[in-house]
């Protein structure tokens, strides 16, 4: 079966017109004679949008009872047994209700696709996994309803429903995207310009990653190899030499010249091995090239020039950077560098290349070790010494019936073996002494170094030669036997320290221990150079006793900013250099994510409370004002002896006082319990209560509006719950007189209670505005109000307050819809148990 086919319109923040160009399409599609349905469509009361509903064949949703409530979800058997060709589903990071077969609607999008029905969907960019916390970070509202990129990339189209910040603000200044009441709250909030064009960026910027995708698998399914530019795309090639970073920043600064631009780093490894370029230099450049913006690559290639350009064709790179060779001028004659070579093959690709302080300096190799023991060279010596004349002795003595030719092929098989023995320069003794011998004792006239025949010169000629080439090709093969040795070795060890990575193994006293016991040391230490007073002071160590100085260590090796390994135990050989800065750079990097760590913990309470002071003082300097200013001018108007107030005005006024001050002291208590809650200095005794003996006196401390607009249907058999009598009192002052704020008139707030199971549930109901599902959490953070119509009554700490206490309580709060529209606060409290007598756990960043 055919797979559907997804289409997404991906729209920047709500109200965009996401779903209204959904339906637009729906009905262009019927008219065309598409079998089209609309499986769950969201209009959020726009009339413009339900407009578009009709025309258009609706399949039935599916109801969920959930706590009580019910709620409408996309029935996807219902669609699937309708099998229509095209079928509308709004809302793809939408979370089902619990109960639902799947847990996300994409998840049911995923079933109608496998059904090779074909779905039109819609999704905010806030709604993105991969943008999910810088969508938070940019908003402050933090999105639990989200969906993986992978999903929105498959879609066959990526449509953005884009608008201009200013256009949707009139939008909804208009009443087209919100209710009314809820637009001052939304425009001074998340509906910000700032918040806008960011997120209008972040939706332009991943749809175009989106397009690039789109563009490489077309370049990719029709073999276009030449460069499209697109984009601008710089690759700069490292090798892993000094002359790195001043590459990586001259990149860096061409990339900067055009908006957009990619910056890549690649750097092309033998298949051989590496040659000169150490873990440690290249770990340090692809810090620099990150921390630039840019990405590092890594490729596999035996000719260089070829593998670069291939990674640069297949990025499709519009310019490349290259670093002037460090060989010098005499071996650029020899062989022309991988510049040249670069830039003849670069074609369309704009090559740059770089000149920088070690250019044409000499690249300085390693010396090259042999691949035999000294004990195998030594011996081999000794052998041949002793073999020659032994051989020359025996051959002597049948010089009459062996021809020069065969005891050449008896010197030459003498030669071959001491190479296969000792390598190439004892090989090489042997071949000229053999040569002498053969000369003196067996080549006319006998005893004489002249040679009377040519042919005899020939052959000792070819002698020598020969015996040369196989003493080099078996010294080759040796020398090339031991590197794979050692490379099988650094690669175990090097996979050995990848997996202690993956494993999340980044602790320095790991690491070090690994590294002793790759290298049987007895101890290896991490030292840091302290400026004042200048010393050594030790970071980690494994092993004995610990190094205190670099010096002390048998080996050495600079890590970088002013870190040095030291190791004891054994002096290593250079050849595992190679392997212990790997082991080095993986140390600094550890190093530096403890720290970042420990700073970032250190930084986490002083950020909550330094947020806390500052909300604090907020508080103090506007909403502490604004009932005592009410309070100060009722009592200095009652004061006024020039002002005849009757007695009815006068009651107003004292009631207008009271009233403020009844305000300013819940002000200062909410403040108050609420330091202490944070500080973990809040005491309280719970015990055995009756819900229908804490409520009323709640209710009373609001006063008249609480009796009047309060509808109270509590159970008389309902069992008593574990809790602090005045705990929950002022829990329930803050709840109801929330309600209360939000409540339109006639429409009384119900307070209602019900046991299930091991507990009690009080619900706390209004027919207010409500508050979104993704928004419900930042309600109880404190000093956060979703709405500015009303500034003068708090500050925003009622509900952080009553969730906190409750929770001290060992209770829940929790927030859902009102069924028929609303609010709906839920007091979840414990049965009764043993008194619990106590104080609050402080929270983390405490003031």
């Amino acid at each position: 079966m055919r797979r559907g086919r997804l289409r997404v319109y991906l729209g920047a923040a709500p109200g965009v017109g996401k779903t209204y160009a959904m339906l637009a399409e729906a009905h262009r599609r019927a008219e065309r004679g598409t079998d089209v349905v609309v499986g769950y469509v969201e209009t959020h009361d726009r009339p413009r949008t339900a407009a578009l509903l009709e025309g258009l064949e609706t399949v039935p949703r599916r109801c969920v009872a959930y706590r009580g409530s019910e709620f409408t979800e996309l029935d996807v058997d219902a669609v699937l047994a309708r099998s229509p060709r095209v079928a509308l589903i709004d809302e793809l990071a939408h979370t089902n209700v619990p109960g639902s077969v799947n847990g996300k609607r994409w998840q049911d999008v995923e079933r109608l696709l496998d059904a090779g029905i074909d779905v039109i969907s819609t999704v905010n960019v806030q709604h993105l996994e991969s943008l999910n916390d810088v969508v938070e970070e940019i908003t402050g509202v933090a999105q639990r309803e989200t969906v993986p990129d992978e999903v929105v990339r498959r879609a066959e189209q990526v449509e953005l429903v884009d608008m201009t910040p200013e256009a949707l603000r009139r939008r909804m200044a208009h009443g087209n995207v919100h209710a009314p009441e809820r637009v001052d709250a939304a425009l001074s909030n998340y509906f910000r310009v700032g918040n806008l064009t960011a997120l209008r960026e972040l939706a332009l910027l991943w749809l175009a990653g989106k397009v690039d995708d789109q563009l490489d698998r077309y370049r990719t399914d029709h073999g276009i190899a030449g460069t499209w530019e697109a984009r601008e795309r710089v690759v700069v090639a490292l090798t892993g030499g000094p002359e790195g970073e001043t590459l990586i920043r001259r990149a860096a600064r061409i990339a900067a010249r055009t908006k957009g631009a990619d910056l890549l780093a690649v750097h092309v490894t033998r298949s051989a091995g590496p040659a000169g370029a150490g873990p440690a230099e290249l770990a340090g450049q692809r810090r620099i090239v990150e921390g630039l913006g840019g990405t590092y690559h890594q490729v596999v290639g035996d000719d260089v020039s070829r593998a670069l350009m291939e990674f640069a064709r297949a990025v499709n790179a519009t310019q490349l950077v290259l670093g002037v060779s460090r060989r010098r001028p005499f071996a650029q004659l020899l062989r022309p560098g991988i510049g040249v070579t670069a830039t003849a093959l670069s074609g369309s690709i704009d090559v740059h290349m770089v000149t920088h302080a070690h250019a044409r300096q000499g690249i300085r190799r390693p010396a090259r070790a042999s691949g035999l023991s000294l004990g195998r060279r030594l011996g081999a010596f000794a052998l041949s010494a002793a073999g020659l004349p032994l051989l020359t002795f025996a051959l002597v003595g049948v010089r009459d019936h062996v021809t020069l030719p065969s005891d050449i092929l008896f010197f030459l098989a003498a030669v071959v073996g001491i190479a296969l023995l000792g390598g190439m320069w004892p090989a090489l003794f042997t071949a000229v002494a053999g040569f002498l011998l053969l000369n003196w004792y067996f080549t006319p006239p006998y005893h004489h170094w002249t040679i009377a025949e040519g042919g005899n010169l020939f052959a000792l000629a070819v002698f020598v030669l020969v015996g040369v080439a196989v003493s080099a090709v078996v010294d080759r093969a040796a020398r090339r036997s031991r590197e794979a040795a050692e490379l099988g070795t650094e690669a175990e060890a090097l996979f050995t320290l990848a997996g202690n990575v993956l494993r999340g193994e980044h602790a320095l006293d790991v690491l070090l221990s690994r590294l002793r016991e790759t290298f049987g040391l007895d101890a290896v230490t991490l030292l840091e150079r302290v400026d004042e007073p200048p010393r050594w002071q030790l970071i980690a160590t494994a092993g004995g006793r610990p190094c205190t100085s670099p010096g002390e260590g048998d080996t050495e090796l600079p890590v970088g900013d002013g870190l040095v390994l030291a190791l004891r135990g054994r002096m290593l050989p250079a050849g595992d250099r190679r392997i212990l800065q790997a082991f080095a750079a993986q140390a600094a990097a550890a190093l530096r994510q403890q720290r970042l760590q420990a700073q970032a913990e250190r930084a986490r309470p002083l950020e909550a409370a330094d947020r806390m002071r500052t909300a604090l003082l907020n508080a103090v300097g506007h909403d502490l004002r604004t009932p005592l200013a009410a309070a100060k001018a009722a009592v200095d108007g009652l004061r006024d002896t020039g002002i005849d107030w009757t007695a009815e005005e006068r009651a107003e006024l004292a009631d207008t006082a009271n009233e403020s001050l009844l305000r300013l002291d819940r002000l200062i208590a909410n403040l108050l319990d609420m330091s202490r809650l944070r500080a973990g200095a809040l005491g309280m005794v719970t015990r055995p209560l009756a819900l229908d003996e804490i409520v009323p006196p709640a209710l009373d401390e609001l006063g008249p509006p609480a009796r009047q607009g309060v509808r109270v249907e509590i159970p008389a058999d309902l069992p008593e719950v574990q809790a602090d009598a005045a705990l929950l009192e002022r829990v329930l002052v803050n709840l109801v007189g929330n309600a209360l704020r939000y409540s339109p008139p006639g429409r009384p707030v119900l307070v209602t209670a019900g046991a299930i199971k091991d507990r009690v549930e009080l619900r706390i109901a209004d027919r207010g505005p409500g508050i979104p599902p993704d928004e419900r959490e930042r309600v109880f953070r404190p000093f956060q109000r979703l709405d500015d119509r009303d500034n003068h009554t708090g500050v925003g700490l009622g509900l952080a307050l009553a969730r906190g206490l409750t929770e001290a309580m060992h209770g829940e709060l929790v927030a859902e819809d009102t069924p028929g529209g609303g609010l709906t606060m839920i007091v979840v409290l414990p049965l009764p148990g043993e008194p619990t007598p106590g104080t609050s756990v402080p929270e983390e960043g405490a003031p």
